[in-house]
């Protein structure tokens, strides 16, 4: 029997605290409604999956960032449920997402002309919702051609005009003057659009002032355990646990080398487990010489280079026998959370997180229910 999966790693995700945190966000910006982002497939955690346990949750507004997405998921929600696509559509898409009563993002005065000219050759007015750019400097139509879009009728008259959005370049660090000029940037344009709903805050803008939170907060790796800023405690739920598994021990002598290049060599007589997974799996060679594994309660620092396939690891603060091939060692759990694995790598929890790969024995249940028994 193999014990603990057939790969060399085993990531677990815990629907349970994704719901968890979908609750404090929505208590935390009440009466705002909180929209899931879920693009990427829900940042690698399986869209399907999350979206299903957040609607069980409450969530009814869902967003990714391509139609594509849009219409993947689709089967896995009732059709009342509110699929929002935040990249806009391409030219000629209008048709498909029409009929599969999927809402874009109009991000500029083309696209919004373009899905008014779908809603007329429909026969009905459909949904969207539009961005503005309040100083991101990515998507979104400029501040100076909104004034047109209102008085457009023939836009007003074909578009059921959901939302008006925009998005926090800063929200994560909060006492960044940008947040403020953003926020009187987008008060002003929603101005010109009275009655329709507001969406400005993200993860990190949830935990900024409630005028920050408008009608609608739309919640992203906060909902998967990731700090939503770096200045205060991370509030949320732990979601992720990944482990690997112990291919082999061995003993190198002082002064031996490890890995490619040779980037590590040994100060004494050193014990190198070799776990199975490398930057095939989303651990990046970054990592190198700088992350560590946890086992037994002890950290045990990456050595020489990440490979494809496998990571080397110092394991000889372990007393032999405290590890043996086939054991298992945590890269994201108790020990080290997401944003401290990110952080070893010199990069974000949404990169770490999205990047986590196919070859993994992936379980959904809590972590307390996640295996964690010696492999055979």
């Amino acid at each position: 029997m193999v014990v603990g999966g057939i790969n060399g790693g085993r990531l677990n995700i815990d629907l349970g605290a994704i719901a968890a945190n979908y609750r404090l966000i929505a208590a935390r910006v009440a009466p705002a409604e909180v929209g899931a982002v879920v693009k990427a497939d829900a940042y690698g955690l399986g869209a399907a999956e999350v979206a299903q346990a957040l609607r069980r949750a409450g969530c009814r507004l869902f967003f990714v960032a391509h139609l594509g997405e849009a219409l993947a998921l689709r089967p896995a929600l009732p059709a009342d449920i509110s699929l929002v696509v935040l990249n806009g559509l391409p030219p000629g898409a209008e048709a498909l997402c029409a009929e599969a009563g999927i809402t874009p993002v109009l991000n500029s005065s083309e696209q919004a002309s373009r899905w008014a000219e779908a809603a007329q050759e429909s026969g009905k007015r459909l949904p969207a919702a539009l961005q503005l750019d309040s100083g991101m400097g990515r998507l979104g139509i400029a501040t100076g051609d909104l004034a047109s879009l209102a008085a457009d009728a023939r836009f007003r008259s074909a578009v059921d005009l959901v939302m008006i959005m925009s998005h926090l370049a800063c929200a994560d660090t909060p006492g960044h003057s940008a947040n403020a000029a953003q926020l009187a940037c987008f008060q002003t344009a929603a101005a010109l659009f009275p009655g329709v709903r507001r969406a400005l805050a993200n993860s990190g803008g949830a935990f900024l002032p409630a005028d920050f939170h408008a009608d609608i907060v739309r919640a992203g790796v906060a909902l998967y355990g990731g700090a939503p800023n770096r200045t205060s405690p991370n509030p949320m739920q732990p979601v992720v646990e990944l482990e690997a598994r112990v291919i082999q021990i061995r003993t190198i002598a002082a002064g031996g080398a490890v890995g490619y290049g040779h980037s590590h060599y040994c100060e004494r007589e050193s014990r190198i487990a070799t776990i199975g997974v490398g930057y095939a799996d989303g651990l990046p060679r970054s990592l190198g010489n700088r992350g560590a594994a946890w086992h037994a309660g002890e950290r045990l620092p990456i050595v020489g280079r990440v490979s494809m396939d496998s990571i080397t690891i110092d394991v000889t603060a372990l007393a032999p026998g405290r590890i043996e091939a086939g054991d298992w060692v945590e890269l994201i759990g108790p020990h080290q959370s997401i944003d401290a694995i990110a952080d070893d790598a010199g990069t974000i929890s949404y990169e770490m997180l999205t990047s986590l790969g196919a070859r993994y024995d992936r379980t959904y249940g809590p972590a307390t229910a996640y295996h964690r028994e010696k492999a055979a």
